[in-house]
């Protein structure tokens, strides 16, 4: 059995201005690094394999919170919202003929225009997990979480979800073969001790 400790990101200033980034490859802001850089993974977490989606804005909370390099996975990258990255969720749910819909409303099968379905994130998601042989901590995104998270609560996109993603916690899944199991409470970063 494998566990796997999935960790959002920090902020980026199109999280705060509520635009869809998607695979866009948006820095961490200020802010963000500033709150980073106090924190850091709890034991046993900090010795764990680490990785990250290839995008900065992932990569960056890794090495902020952990101290090292992470590998990177374009497997982990996040979600593609096609014609929809850059844009204002708030404005595209205003445009009756936008298509565009809260993500409890999806199913496994809605995509975006040009974009990808849950489905096919989870196929690409799936073999990368399967190879994991150690503990592991992932920085990536909330779509990825989603999709991790969906399969192991049994959720379909078709009502709320089960949990909530937060930043700064380590939501934790458990795999043993192709069965998926979540850890019921997310685990905080902790403070990072200052140097002597």
């Amino acid at each position: 059995m494998i566990r796997l400790a999935l960790l959002r990101h920090g902020h980026t200033e199109w999280n705060r201005a509520g635009r869809i980034q998607g695979r866009s490859d948006i820095p961490l802001d200020a802010a963000a690094r500033a709150e980073l850089a106090v924190q850091a993974l709890p034991a046993p977490w900090d010795t764990a394999d680490l990785w990250s989606s290839p995008l900065q804005r992932a990569a960056e909370t890794a090495r902020l919170v952990s101290g090292r390099e992470p590998r990177c996975a374009p497997e982990l990258t996040e979600m593609f919202w096609g014609e929809w990255e850059g844009r204002h969720g708030l404005d595209l749910k205003a445009e009756p003929d936008s298509g565009f819909r809260d993500i409890e409303q999806w199913g496994w099968d809605y995509r975006p225009p040009g974009g990808e379905s849950p489905a096919e994130v989870w196929a690409r998601i799936e073999p990368w997990l399967a190879g994991l042989r150690h503990d592991t901590v992932a920085v990536c995104h909330i779509g990825i979480m989603r999709m991790i998270l969906a399969r192991a609560c049994g959720w379909d996109f078709d009502g709320p979800a089960p949990f909530r993603i937060k930043r700064n916690r380590l939501f934790i899944v458990e795999a043993d073969d192709a069965r998926l199991t979540p850890l019921a409470d997310p685990v905080r970063l902790i403070k990072r001790e200052a140097a002597p």
